[in-house]
Order: C-alpha cells, then sequence, then structure tokens
C-alpha cells in the first residue's frame, strides 16, 4: 500500500509542476469570487459599514469550502475522466482494488489541496483585512471535514460509475456544501455531514477558540459515519457495475 501512496503522491508532484498554471488559475480564480462577494456586501452596507468577527466565519468556511471541494468531486470526475479515455476497467483491475485506490488516490492530493487553500488563504486576508488565528491543533477539524467529504465524494462517484455522466448534478450539489459548512455544529446540524468540524474549525480560526475535545469527538464520529455510509454505497456500486458490464468501455 505504501508503494501505491508513493506512486500516486508522485503522480500530484509532477503534476503540479508541469501544469503550475492550473494552481495559479485555481487561487486567483477562488480569490476574485471571495473579493468581489466581499466587496458587494460592502457596497449593499454601506461606506461605515462593519463585518466584526462574522467575516473572518464566512471566510474560514469560504476555505473549508475549497478544501472539501476537492475531497467531493476529484473521485467523480476522476471516474468521468477514465470511462472517457477508455481506462476504467484497466483501474479496477489493481491488485490493489477500486476502494483502496481510490482512497489513496484522493489523499494523495491533499499536497496540492492544502496549498491551493493557504495561498488562498494568504490572497484573502491581504485584501479584506481579516485576521486568521492559526494554530497546528486546527488541523484536526480540517481533517473531520475532509474525510465527511470523502464520504459524500465516494457517495456521489457511485452515480459517476453507474451513469457515467454526473457533470450538472456534481455542479448543483457543490453549492449545498455551503450551506453543510456554514451551518452551527450545534443540535440537529449535528447530524449533517461535515457540519461539526466545520463550525470547531471556524471558532478557532475566526474567533482563536482553543481546541474543544468534545466537539472534535463529535467531529470525527460525524466524519467515520459518512465516510463508512459512502464507501458502503460505492461497494455496492462497484458490484451493480461489475454485474451490469458497465466497466467496459464508454
Amino acid at each position: 500500500m505504501l508503494d501505491l501512496f508513493l506512486a500516486e503522491f508522485g503522480r500530484n508532484l509532477l503534476a503540479l509542476r508541469r501544469y503550475p498554471l492550473e494552481l495559479l488559475g485555481a487561487v486567483v480564480t477562488l480569490s476574485v469570487i471571495f473579493y468581489l462577494l466581499f466587496l458587494g456586501a460592502r457596497f449593499l452596507a454601506g461606506p461605515g459599514a462593519e463585518f466584526g468577527g462574522r467575516l473572518e466565519a464566512v471566510l474560514v468556511g469560504y476555505l473549508l469550502w475549497t478544501f472539501a471541494l476537492f475531497a467531493y468531486t476529484s473521485l467523480s470526475f476522476g471516474l468521468m475522466e477514465e470511462a472517457q479515455t477508455g481506462t476504467l476497467e484497466q483501474v479496477f483491475l489493481s491488485p490493489y482494488g477500486p476502494i483502496p485506490l481510490f482512497l489513496v488516490r484522493n489523499l494523495s492530493g491533499l499536497l496540492t489541496q492544502g496549498l491551493l487553500v493557504f495561498l488562498i488563504a494568504m490572497v484573502l486576508t491581504t485584501l479584506t483585512g481579516a485576521r486568521l488565528s492559526f494554530h497546528p491543533g486546527v488541523a484536526l477539524p480540517f481533517l473531520a471535514v475532509l474525510l465527511g467529504g470523502y464520504g459524500l465524494g465516494f457517495a456521489m462517484g457511485s452515480l459517476a460509475l453507474l451513469y457515467k455522466r454526473i457533470g450538472q448534478l456534481l455542479g448543483l450539489s457543490q453549492f449545498l456544501l455551503l450551506f453543510l459548512l456554514q451551518a452551527p455544529g450545534t443540535g440537529p446540524f449535528l447530524l449533517l455531514p461535515m457540519a461539526p468540524g466545520a463550525s470547531l474549525a471556524r471558532g478557532m480560526l475566526a474567533q482563536g477558540a482553543p481546541l474543544d475535545l468534545w466537539g472534535l469527538l463529535v467531529a470525527f464520529l460525524n466524519a467515520f459515519l459518512y465516510l463508512g455510509l459512502g464507501l458502503f454505497l460505492f461497494g455496492r456500486a462497484v458490484h451493480r457495475a461489475k454485474k451490469q458490464g458497465l466497466l467496459h468501455g464508454y
């Protein structure tokens, strides 16, 4: 399994080195989107408007969204690309099996995604004047959000495996992630995917709150619940795709 991770990690590094404009373009695009929304809200609120701590909370939610977006969409887009190029069946013939392969493939891309989120955070804090309290412990809530995003990604990947083209559905559901990552992490919202971890990360980055161990436990329980559900649905989809012969050709 280690050799698989190293191979996938090397592939991501190679893509980052060969296509640096992809990373730069993503940073510029995602930063401009948030900054234009920020300027629009400032214009509507008036010249003397002060956002207080809300700006930091919204910014953290946006950064979490860009982070979770990779976990949510990478598997589905990867499956659709493999299906279009005709290599989907070869991927499923790997001795590691499809689920471990795609898990390792997604995890190996964390370097690129982490670098993307860090650069966007630097740009937006400079442009908006927001102040985030960076603390090493905030990596744990981010990890909980990421695991929940992988769970949703495997659930959506099961549809991509069976129906091949789900680009429109992916595009629409990406905005649902914004609601999940901005929802409060209390009461019934604890049952929403990624909401507890996102709430904990917002408190630590935007308000400088200490790491809440009980909240972290709840966040990881939520994350593993949805990760397990996503893996179960993807496993059922793999079984059905093999049974119906949906892996050979497009």
